[in-house]
């Protein structure tokens, strides 16, 4: 790239040199008088550095070359680095920073056998106790659902669709439908019976492997609209009724008993990794979901090499340990679960199915993990856990907790290295006080903590911090098979998403003059494209490969990245002013500690104005918000001089000090804004608080805009015609 855009200079500056004689001829330039002989060396020169760049270009293609020869036998022949066909192979961006031979999913589970077989890779709670099994005893249980699956008549390049929660049978399922030649997709648990219809018809399923009878009566109602469907497996849970190619877990598993080993080999021996293997679904938080196609050689390079910038140990230098809870039909928990933990022999504990409505941490306590993610959700509802005891506590020993918390915050702030060393008084108190909280959200041993999946607001962050817990955010899409950027015990830096990943790389789209650009992504995480969806690929792939992400940000001088907003969610009022929302729906949620959601309105209107949402407590069974305000929100009302305990005591301009108080918050937030077109004019607080269940939020809680704009379409509207009054 750099050599050849040298060369390309030295030809232009050369011909500049040539044309200023009078006949524009090149020989005049060497017969003209003295000075023409200063002139003649700087082209002697010019040429010099033409052929030396001209021999590095070669070098650079031939070279590229002979890297494509050399892994030929490990590839399927391909034309472009992108493909729409489930059947297609694409070419691998491998060049000078990625040189690893590409290997398939089987090669890199082989090889993890080979290094940890006897080591526990599985863990899964039955009776109270936990049963762990060994990273052989994994790779056999995968070969027998392939075996199982081939003997149903799962063809090549088709679907196996997984509905349900993390378990080591979906575990099994996914890596046995690549074994035997299908495509694993994910269906999320909480997916309609339509949207199950979808990813299972576009993927073109021919077995659904479901959880329980919950999630096989979605399927039950579709089956007669998915012509390839042939079968379908249910891991948990007794069958309530025998219907005809539908069969138990441990039925599934004696079917592919008659498969020999080698008809099995054979399909294995046959995969490429430039071939796809996974397909990942959008939440659809845009408009319709798309089927990102992932390669062998997209899920084995990153599972090594963002793990890497993660800090993460293989399992022979120290076995890391982890809870398994997030969507696995999402990319940052498949990989950070499934695909991470085959690669670096790390071992899986699986959590309840009612993990997010309260028992993750109960798990947590008992598993002690050294690692553990979670979207920014997950950690908001820890902070509000702690925030609950400590408030519960005496006076001393809250004053004790804060003042702790405090000098926690304060060191980690100055000190943003891990190495650095910490104060003395910060050791004290995290031995004193800090581990007996950490303790208490099964986090006395971990010693990584990843945020992901969606921007997470700087309150958590430094709430954290308090905790001495460091979060580090990556940052990617499904399309980059997950993290492109990431934080790690090395790389970290408030409040980027810490830098990109080693191996790949990035550039800045359409800079401003402020150094904002759109972030494009390139190396070998970079996904084979959109199933069926030419046009869609062709929008976010340009005419060079480059993956345009469709987010804004800025990178600092030492390669940090800072998200500063999405184009797509930019909000361009009537006055033409470019607003991004998150900041200033972050500064309000800063500002006002009652307010759950904040989504700023103002597309081709006149002036900004917002919907608050007011923090609730939700049903444990359905995890609906409900009408009863939390315990920091009722905090929050008291401390305003009112005694509101439900939404409807607030709303509707019943309850004036907390009319009075937000509408201050929204002020000091104003105080700050950069323009007057940036500042929030109307707010309206909405009578339920947004949820999944609502469908306000996608499966990994982020804000779907489009579906709120559609919603409360006759709010904003009132919004508007009231100001116009």
């Amino acid at each position: 790239g750099h050599g050849f855009e040298l060369a390309v200079q030295c030809c232009a500056h050369m011909d500049s040199q040539m044309c200023q004689d009078d006949g524009g001829s090149p020989s005049s330039v060497l017969v003209q008088n003295n000075t023409s002989r200063a002139k003649e060396m700087d082209l002697i020169h010019l040429w010099g550095r033409l052929d030396l760049f001209s021999r590095f270009a070669f070098s650079l293609i031939s070279g590229k070359k002979n890297i494509e020869e050399k892994f030929a036998a490990s590839l399927a022949p391909a034309v472009s680095l992108w493909t729409t066909d489930a059947r297609g192979a694409v070419r691998l961006r491998i060049e000078e920073g990625c040189p690893e031979e590409p290997i398939t999913v089987h090669q890199m589970f082989n090889a993890s056998v080979e290094k940890y077989g006897n080591m526990h890779a599985l863990a899964s709670k039955k009776n109270n106790t936990w049963e762990k099994i060994t990273f052989s005893e994994y790779y056999q249980f995968c070969r027998r659902a392939a075996k199982s699956f081939i003997k149903l008549g799962l063809e090549r390049f088709h679907g196996v669709a997984i509905l349900g929660f993390n378990s080591a049978e979906w575990f099994f399922s996914a890596v046995g439908t690549i074994m035997a030649g299908g495509i694993m997709t994910g269906i999320y648990a909480t997916n309609s019976p339509e949207a199950c219809h979808y990813v299972a018809s576009d993927s073109k399923a021919n077995i659904i492997v479901v959880e329980n009878q919950k999630q096989l009566d979605k399927i039950l109602q579709i089956r007669d609209r998915l012509p390839h469907l042939k079968a379908i497996v249910q891991y948990s849970g007794q069958l309530q009724e025998k219907l005809s190619n539908l069969y138990s877990w441990e039925e599934f598993m004696e079917l592919g008993l008659d498969v020999s080993e080698k008809q099995l080999d054979d399909m294995i021996s046959s995969q490429k990794a430039n071939q796809c293997c996974v397909l990942i679904y959008t939440s659809g938080t845009t408009g319709k979901p798309k089927g990102v196609m992932l390669s062998h050689d997209n899920i084995t390079w990153t599972a090594n090499h963002a793990s890497r910038a993660g800090d993460m140990q293989p399992a022979d230098t120290k076995q890391e340990s982890l809870v398994s809870y997030l969507p696995l039909s999402h990319i940052a928990a498949q990989m950070y679960d499934l695909w991470t933990g085959i690669h670096w022999g790390e071992l899986v504990y699986f959590a309840q199915p009612d993990a997010l409505k309260g028992s993750l941490i109960t798990t947590l306590r008992e598993v002690c993990p050294t690692s553990h993610m979670g979207v920014p959700r997950v950690w908001e509802k820890m902070m509000e856990k702690i925030k609950l005891g400590i408030s519960q506590c005496g006076y001393v020993k809250k004053k004790l907790v804060t003042w702790a918390m405090s000098v926690s915050l304060e060191a980690n702030q100055k000190c943003m290295q891990k190495d650095e060393e910490k104060p003395l008084l910060l050791s004290l108190t995290d031995s004193l006080v800090l581990q007996k909280l950490r303790a208490e959200l099964g986090l006395s041993r971990c010693q990584k903590f990843f945020s992901g999946a969606a921007p997470i607001g700087s309150e958590t962050v430094q709430f954290f911090l308090g905790l001495n817990i460091r979060l580090y955010e990556a940052y990617g899409m499904s399309e980059s098979t997950g993290p492109h950027f990431m934080s790690g015990p090395k790389v970290y830096k408030l409040p980027s998403c810490g830098k990109v990943v080693p191996g790949c790389r990035y550039k800045m789209a359409d800079v401003d003059s402020e150094g904002t650009g759109e972030i494009c992504f390139w190396g070998r995480n970079i996904f084979m494209g959109f199933l069926n969806m030419e046009d869609k690929t062709r929008e976010a792939l340009d005419e060079d490969g480059w993956l345009h992400s469709g987010d804004l940000g800025k990178i600092d001088e030492e390669g940090f990245l800072y998200i500063t907003g999405r184009i797509k969610e930019l909000i361009i009022t009537a006055g033409g002013e470019n607003v991004p929302p998150v900041p200033i729906e972050e500064a309000v949620k800063r500002e006002l500690p009652i307010i759950s959601n904040a989504m700023l309105i103002g597309d081709k209107r006149k002036f900004l104005s917002m919907l608050l949402t007011l923090k609730c407590c939700s049903n444990v069974e359905t995890m609906e918000p409900t009408e009863e305000l939390s315990l920091e929100a009722v905090e929050f009302c008291q401390q305003q001089g009112s005694q509101a305990t439900k939404v409807s005591d607030i709303i509707g301009g019943e309850d004036k000090e907390v009319y009075c108080a937000i509408q201050e918050g929204i002020d000091r937030v104003n105080s700050a804004a950069i323009s007057n077109a940036q500042r929030i004019q109307k707010w309206t607080i909405l009578r339920k608080d947004f949820s999944v269940s609502g469908g306000e939020l996608g499966p990994t809680m982020k804000l779907r805009r489009p579906v709120v704009l559609e919603m409360y379409h006759e709010v904003i509207e009132s919004l508007y015609r009231e100001m116009q009054k």
